[in-house]
């Protein structure tokens, strides 16, 4: 293997130039700006300021998540608040499709936080969701970025039932850093989620955080455990820590090294890999409904 460049990131220190955004423009994007303003829609691409944000709706792509704003788990990358939710908005499925058709989104892209207050996780919600978009906007595509459901697998396959185009359940970091990074997740609980989206026929998707202290060859073991759960589509991007509370940048990789685990991806057998500073979990999501 050739070693390519990796900045260490010795905070404080400016991010490279190449994690440089573009203002987001064009017709499409204009459309959707004016849309969510004037109806008040929320979509993860704008409260979580998104890169991408402008790209991807000028794709009519948008990404909305559900079940509340507040996390039951307390992962050190993430921004979302953790602490108790609030109880769960049984009218949420109908806003969530109108949204989507106000917006005329052609791929949608539904995220949640973690429930692990409930029951059913969530799943429940999940499902009726789906199915509104469905009724509402029957020509739109859809992905689901789906928690593990604390493998209470149930609930996922509730989920799984009313077969959304893409699955997703991101491994988030390596083996190695698992612990560390993810709290309450388990890196194998993870890959097990991803086998049995995989084994249900569906197209299956991962996305892994590069800059955490990962080293080249645990990237290399994960996309061979991705791959062995079946995996098809494969993101890799560069963190950001959100605040100074959360996981430190350790490296700024290279767009170099995002380019060569392309390759490496590619050549291992994942059918679709996006690679690259900026790319996040539904970045490009409208090209990955790729013939299975």
């Amino acid at each position: 293997m050739i070693d390519l460049p990796v900045v260490p990131a010795n905070p404080p220190q400016r991010k490279p130039d190449w994690l440089r955004v573009k203002l987001p423009v064009g017709k499409e994007y204009a459309h959707v700006r004016g849309l969510v303003d004037e109806h008040k829609l929320h979509t993860i691409c704008e409260s979580g300021n998104c890169p991408n944000m402008g790209e991807c709706w000028g794709a009519g792509t948008a990404t909305f998540m559900i079940l509340g704003n507040i996390c039951t788990r307390s992962c050190s990358f993430c921004a979302v608040a953790t602490g108790r939710p609030l109880a769960v908005d049984t009218n949420e499925p109908e806003r969530v499709a109108n949204s989507v058709k106000l917006m005329q989104v052609k791929h949608c892209v539904i995220t949640s936080v973690d429930r692990d207050d409930l029951k059913d996780g969530g799943s429940i919600i999940w499902a009726e969701t789906i199915n509104a978009i469905r009724r509402e906007s029957p020509d739109t595509t859809l992905e689901t970025l789906l928690p593990d459901f604390r493998g209470i697998w149930e609930n996922l396959d509730r989920v799984i039932a009313v077969r959304p185009e893409v699955v997703s359940h991101n491994l988030e970091t390596v083996r190695r850093l698992t612990r560390e990074v993810r709290i309450q997740a388990k890196y194998d609980r993870s890959l097990d989620a991803l086998r049995r989206i995989s084994a249900a026929g569906l197209r299956t998707k991962s996305g892994i955080m590069l800059g955490l202290g990962e080293k080249e060859e645990d990237v290399l073991e994960a996309m061979d455990d991705l791959l062995e759960a079946g995996v098809h589509i494969l993101t890799l991007g560069q963190y950001l820590q959100p605040t100074r509370n959360h996981h430190p940048v350790v490296d700024w990789i290279h767009p170099d090294q995002f380019a060569s685990y392309k390759e490496w991806g590619l050549k291992k057998g994942f059918k679709y890999v996006e690679s690259g500073p900026l790319v996040r979990s539904s970045y490009h999501a409208e090209k990955h409904l790729f013939d299975m």
